[in-house]
Order: C-alpha cells, then structure tokens, then sequence
C-alpha cells in the first residue's frame, strides 16, 4: 500500500521566534572619554584635522581606514572593544540594537573635538563612526547623541544624560547597557541605581570600564544584558 503522507508538521519556527526574547540590548549607551576612545577630550585643544588623520587596518577581515584623528600632537584612537562593537552592529549581527553616546565632555571646545572626532575616526573602511551612530534613528535626528555638560546636560549622567537618552529615543532604562570608564566618578552605579523602570524596578545593566571598553568588556556587557533577558523570561 502508499506510504501515508507524513502529517504536515506546524512551523514550529515562527512561534518560537515570536516567543524567545531579543537577547540584545535595546539601546548601547557609550561614553566616549576613556571608554570609547582612549583620550579624555579637556586635555585638548584643537578639533581634530582631517587631513593629518593615521590610515591603517581596521581589523582582519575588515580592510584599511582612518584608525586614529590627530588634534595637535594627540592621536585619538577608538578602543578595541569599542571598535568591534560598532563593526559587528554595522555588519547587521546585533539585531534589534541602536547605540548612543553619554558623555560629559567638559567644555563647549571638548565637545566640538569629540563630535570631529567622531566625523573622522572610521569603523569599517569609508563608514565613520559619527555615520554609524546615526544607524537605524530617523534622518537628522541626534537624541542619541547626549555629549557634554552645558544644560540640559549636566556632569551627572543620572541627572540629565539618560533621562533625555529615554525621552528621545523611547528605550526604556532596562533595556539598556551602559559603558563608563568610572574613573572620575561612578556613573555606572548612578545611572543603575537612579534610572530605573517604574515596573520592574530595574536600570541599565552597566560595564566598568577602568582601563577602556576592551573586547573582554564588549563580550561581558553583552552576556549580562542576555542573562538579565533570560532571568526575567524565567519569571514571566
């Protein structure tokens, strides 16, 4: 007799999708001095000059491009966690991620250095890193940009930064992760304890980074925000 055609068997993907959380932050909040990149923006004095920037290799894989701006004497470089972060989520393998800056950049000239900066240093050849922030957010829009200290900024992140981080791009604290260098100040801590989801009572999952935001750190963030994702599933 004919085989009987096997059941038709339901797509079980397709629920499955639907039912497993996105393992990856929201919104990836950096700061940028000494965490993002490795100089601290008040030490300088000159806005980045383009033509003067290093070339070099962006990582295997990856090509060559603008690895370092010079303001004056000072080369600027991003961190290598930091770096990979920005590849990685350009290359489209963080879905459901966007990221912002917090930085409390201390004069009007720090801020204008770090934005040159940021309009030259590349993440992937001929993509800057300013191009690359500005992924996924409407045309012009530069709510996640929160850099410096002039109001309504503040120097308190937990005062002024992440409220506005929240208002502008309608993340919600908790699906947040935030890095900081911390060594000025413990705005990891603040932000964690202050800024704060009135359901779930839970902040930003935030990374130290005292030394700059290395792969190890990148890699740790990300598998803290997946634990906290895995550990509230539980609950629900």
């Amino acid at each position: 007799s004919m085989p009987r055609p096997a059941p038709a068997r339901r797509p079980a993907t397709r629920v499955d999708a639907a039912s497993t959380p996105n393992p990856y932050p929201e919104l990836v909040v950096f700061d940028l001095d000494a965490c993002f990149w490795d100089e601290e923006m008040y030490t300088l004095s000159h806005t980045v000059d383009a033509a003067r920037s290093q070339r070099g290799s962006l990582g295997e894989g990856i090509g060559e491009g603008v690895v370092a701006a010079a303001s004056g004497s000072t080369m600027i470089r991003i961190h290598k966690g930091a770096l990979l972060a920005l590849q990685n989520f350009h290359l489209g393998r963080y879905p459901g991620m966007r990221i912002a800056a917090a930085s409390s950049a201390d004069t009007p000239l720090a801020v204008k250095i770090g934005k040159s900066a940021l309009a030259t240093l590349e993440i992937v050849p001929g993509v800057r890193a300013r191009d690359v922030f500005a992924s996924g957010w409407p045309d012009g829009f530069e709510g996640n940009m929160q850099i410096g200290r002039t109001p309504p900024l503040s120097a308190n992140k937990a005062a002024t930064h992440f409220p506005i981080l929240r208002r502008e791009t309608g993340v919600r604290y908790s699906s947040m992760l935030f890095f900081d260098d911390c060594n000025w100040g413990d705005h990891c801590g603040a932000v964690s304890r202050e800024c704060v989801d009135d359901e779930s009572g839970l902040g930003p999952v935030v990374v130290r980074t005292p030394k700059g935001l290395g792969v190890e750190e990148w890699m740790r963030g990300l598998e803290l925000y997946a634990e906290r994702v895995a550990s509230r599933v539980d609950v629900a």
